[in-house]
């Protein structure tokens, strides 16, 4: 059973929301990344999403895009990312879920990357951009590594594509509130409830909201139907705003335990 399986039966049985926390490797630096993946997960972070940079990122608003830019001016890759998770891991035990498009995979082989990603201590992979339709290729040397695959499911999405991607799934279901990119919005997607309860009608499978997420009150309205909730823009934007001081590690720390304050 993976840490991921593991954590969602855990909030299960305390009968509680979880709260999954993204940030992009190598902003404002390797070093720097690591210990703030490290005190999200002392501050509450049920599960880490750290997301690989990479050159297109079409599914990120401009937060995340900007990190993604200062990341890859650094020199950040995948295999950097994986030393980031390497370092994290030798630290905490919190799940480790890499956020990451295809591209990066195919160019380093899917099955090395499976192998690489489970030795420095991931345990889910969730790509963008490969379709449930196409996914075999890619999910098949990540499942064999014994790694969870994770997909994404939109408002727009099939009753029949998101049963595939329950099948084909492990860990969890990242649900996206809204379409169109990541970014933090004031309010969630209108009909948040009924998106939640279609994918519970087609799968078993854990249920994490993402996409606007910002506040206590946002993550808890996210977990009133959902098992989780994802913060990734406004978590971005105070490592934006702090990244050049001492102390961003500590203040990624407090906005975590802040917005935990809801569940």
């Amino acid at each position: 059973m993976s840490r991921i399986v593991d954590t969602f039966d855990r909030l299960r049985r305390e009968h509680r929301g979880g709260l999954v926390t993204y940030v992009t490797a190598g902003d404002p630096d390797a070093r720097t990344s690591a210990r703030i993946l490290v005190s999200l997960a002392r501050g509450g972070a049920d599960i880490l999403e750290v997301g690989v940079p990479f050159s297109d990122p079409l599914a990120d608003g401009p937060v995340i895009q900007r990190a993604t830019e200062r990341a890859l001016a650094g020199g950040m890759t995948l295999r950097g990312t994986l030393d980031v998770v390497r370092a994290v891991r030798r630290e905490v035990q919190t799940p480790i879920v890499l956020f990451t498009y295809a591209n990066p995979v195919l160019r380093m082989d899917p099955a090395v990357f499976a192998r690489e990603a489970r030795d420095a201590g991931v345990d889910g992979v969730l790509m963008l951009d490969y379709p449930v339709e196409e996914a075999e290729p890619l999910r098949a040397p990540i499942v064999a590594a014994g790694l969870d695959p994770i997909f994404l499911i939109s408002p727009t999405t099939t009753d029949g594509r998101i049963r595939r991607s329950g099948e084909l799934g492990a860990g969890f279901l990242y649900v996206i509130s809204r379409l169109g990119v990541t970014g933090a919005r004031d309010a969630l997607g209108d009909d948040i409830k009924g998106l939640i309860a279609r994918v519970r009608a087609q799968s078993s499978l854990p249920v994490a909201v993402g996409f606007g997420i910002s506040s206590p009150e946002q993550v808890a309205k996210a977990c009133a139907s959902a098992d989780a909730a994802v913060v990734g823009s406004a978590l971005v934007s105070v490592i934006a705003e702090h990244g050049a001081t001492a102390d961003v590690a500590e203040r990624a720390g407090e906005y975590v335990r802040w917005l935990k304050s809801a569940v």
